[in-house]
This record gives C-alpha cells, sequence and structure tokens, in this order.
C-alpha cells in the first residue's frame, strides 16, 4: 500500500473543510473555530492527546467533541469535519490539518504569509513599518509570524513563499568572512 504524507493528509481534511464552509456560506464563521480550536489545544495539550488516543472509541471522541462545540458555539461545518476527523481516526494530525486550513484561507483571501525572525520583539512602530514595506513589495496584503532567534544577533531574516532576505547580522558576518577568505 501506497503511504501517504502527513501533511498530504491534512491538506485534503483542510480543503474538504474550506469548501465545506464556502458552500454553506460560514467561512468568517469556520475560521473563527478554527483559530479558536487551535488556541485550546496549543493551550490544553490533554485535549489532543485524548483525541489522538486509539484506547477511546470515536464515540467517546464524539461526545466530547458535542461538548466542546457547544462551549465554543461552533459551527455545524467544524463540528462535522471534527466528527470525521474522530471517525478515521486522524486526530494526530489535527494540529496540521488547522494549519493547512489557515494556509488555505489565507492565500484564497489573497493574504500573503510571512515568517520575520528578530533578535527581539519590533516596536509597534516597526511592526508597522515592516507590514508596510512588505505590502508594497509584495503588493496585497499580509499577515506577519515573528519568531525571536536570539542567535542572529541582530537584523532580521524575512521568508515568503520560496523567497528569504537574510539581513541578519550573523549572515553578513558569514559573507564578510567568506570574501575574507577569497571565496
Amino acid at each position: 500500500m501506497k503511504s501517504v504524507s502527513k501533511n498530504k493528509i491534512a491538506s485534503v481534511y483542510a480543503t474538504a473543510l474550506y469548501e465545506a464552509a464556502v458552500e454553506t456560506g460560514s467561512l468568517a464563521a469556520v475560521a473563527a473555530d478554527v483559530e479558536e480550536l487551535k488556541k485550546n489545544a496549543a493551550a490544553d495539550p490533554e485535549l489532543e492527546r485524548f483525541l489522538a488516543n486509539p484506547l477511546y472509541s470515536a464515540d467517546e471522541k464524539r461526545s466530547l467533541l458535542k461538548e466542546v462545540a457547544a462551549k465554543l458555539k461552533w459551527n455545524p461545518d467544524t463540528l462535522r469535519c471534527m466528527d470525521i476527523i474522530a471517525e478515521n481516526n486522524r486526530f494526530k494530525e489535527l494540529a496540521l490539518i488547522l494549519d493547512a486550513f489557515g494556509h488555505i484561507y489565507l492565500r484564497r483571501l489573497g493574504i500573503a504569509e510571512v515568517e520575520v525572525e528578530t533578535v527581539k520583539e519590533l516596536s509597534a512602530a516597526q511592526d508597522k513599518k515592516l507590514k508596510e514595506n512588505l505590502e508594497r513589495r509584495l503588493q496585497k496584503k499580509v499577515t506577519v509570524t515573528y519568531k525571536i532567534v536570539p542567535e542572529i544577533i541582530g537584523g532580521l531574516k524575512i521568508r515568503f513563499g520560496s523567497e528569504m532576505i537574510d539581513n541578519t547580522l550573523v549572515s553578513k558576518l558569514n559573507r564578510l568572512e567568506n570574501m575574507m577568505k577569497g571565496e
């Protein structure tokens, strides 16, 4: 039997959820549910462990999901997707599915995802200026995810799509060292 990657599986579930939400006109509500679920899963790893545990039946998982859905006021499309994930024992891929949905949602809205590595958190003014420059360069709205990486010493490393801008101090020092070696 042919092995299918977890990312491919996540993409299939995320695409199905996206298309169901579009079809029922509930895309904004489902996107909000997905964001809330990502936050809850990150805050409570026990929930994800319970859902991924094969010792619990799909019915037990569905029951818990219905409680969570009622408490968080999920859209029916979100609950239906979680039911299917429970039925097919795919909760090990839940984080990947939620991330994949987020990527599909932003891409179809025409919003570019940008990752920025920096040595420390940017000020509000720096964040605003960076986003404005990225939107001008990419000619579309952007959403920026920051990652603090003290090892870069200073500057920024920016990734969007398959492109990367490495303007870190470490990178500049490495280029200088290579020039001095004659490489």
